[in-house]
Parts: C-alpha cells; sequence; structure tokens
C-alpha cells in the first residue's frame, strides 16, 4: 500500500509577508477545480485519490487546524518542530515504514487534478513525477526500494538529490495544477495559462 505524505510543517514565509504575519496559508480560501471553496489545505486533501487510502500530514504542534483537518479526513499526523523539507520527509517516512511507496504531496498545492495523481501512483518503481509544458511538478511518488533515502534526508533539503540516483519516470499530464503552489495571495485564484 502507497503513503500519501502531505508536507504542511513550512512557515509560508512569503504568504505571511504579503497577507500578514498571522495569515496561514494553508487555512486561506480558495475555490478548487471542483468549484468549491475550501482552505488550501482541505483542498488538498480532497484532491489526493480514495485509491491512495493511507494519508500522513506533517505539520507542526501549533497548527491546531491542520491538525483538525487532517484528522478529519483520516491521515495519521506527525508533529514535527522543524519546518525542513527534509526533516519532514524523513520523520513521515519512518512512521509508515511498512509502506510500498511513498507520495509526497505539498500542503500548498491544491489545483491538481486527481487523475494526474492517480497517473503519477501508477508507478511505484523508482521515482516518478508528473511533467507538464516540460517542466517537473508534484506531486512525487517514491518507491519502496527509495525509503532508507528518504529517511536519511535531514534540514530543509528534499529529496532533488535522490533523483540523481534512481530511476526517474517522467509522467506527461496535461494538468497547469502540478505546477502551481500557493506562495502568494493573487496564487489562491488559479488561472491556467
Amino acid at each position: 500500500m502507497v503513503t500519501a505524505i502531505v508536507l504542511a510543517a513550512g512557515q509560508g514565509s512569503r504568504f505571511r509577508a504579503a497577507a500578514g504575519a498571522d495569515q496561514d496559508k494553508l487555512l486561506a480560501q480558495c475555490v478548487g477545480r471542483d468549484g468549491v471553496m475550501r482552505p488550501v489545505f482541505e483542498q488538498v486533501l480532497v484532491n489526493v485519490p480514495d485509491s491512495v487510502a493511507k494519508r500522513c500530514v506533517v505539520t507542526s504542534p501549533d497548527r491546531l487546524e491542520v491538525i483538525r483537518l487532517a484528522q478529519r479526513y483520516g491521515c495519521e499526523v506527525v508533529l514535527l518542530r522543524s519546518a525542513g523539507m527534509g526533516d519532514s520527509l524523513a520523520a513521515a517516512v519512518a512512521a509508515s515504514r511498512s509502506s510500498d511507496g511513498w507520495l509526497v504531496v505539498l500542503g500548498d498545492m491544491p489545483f491538481i487534478l486527481p487523475s494526474s495523481i492517480e497517473q503519477v501512483v501508477a508507478h511505484a518503481e523508482g521515482i516518478s513525477v508528473p511533467v507538464h509544458a516540460g517542466q517537473y511538478g508534484h506531486p512525487v511518488m517514491f518507491g519502496r526500494s527509495l525509503g532508507p533515502a528518504l529517511m536519511a534526508l535531514t534540514g530543509d533539503r528534499g529529496a532533488r538529490p535522490l533523483f540523481a540516483h534512481a530511476s526517474v519516470r517522467e509522467v506527461p499530464v496535461d494538468d497547469p495544477g502540478v505546477l502551481w503552489d500557493v506562495d502568494v495571495p493573487p496564487s489562491l485564484r488559479f488561472v491556467p495559462a
């Protein structure tokens, strides 16, 4: 069984600089591609297809609303005081080490189509990455053999270095949502090119 790891521990400093220090981008309202208005983080959870039944959310202990939403959607919650992507991945993979692979989903990417996620998950060996308009996007699928390398990650460095040492399958998708993250308030409105 594959585990979706939803990374939600980052501080969102660019968003806070533009919207206000008390504004959490994960809780900002956006209209999803399904036409429903929800917080960014909830939209991310809704987009993960039912075929990925095991879900693990990594967030900080002070994000009570993110924790509540994660639990409401049946996610295991891993609490982490570090905002580093490497630390988050290592903790989540360690918490789900019996999985057949890990789908790494960013908590600030609410516009990915569930069908794109299904296409990426269909390839559970090595690394599978969606490609739109010639660019690598998210989420990224890591096969079971990469578990030890993922658990060895530290700090803010993500899993990008693993691409050099693994088989990488590019999955073409007609979905600009795989490239669209919410870094500043205007990006809450999805306007595909």
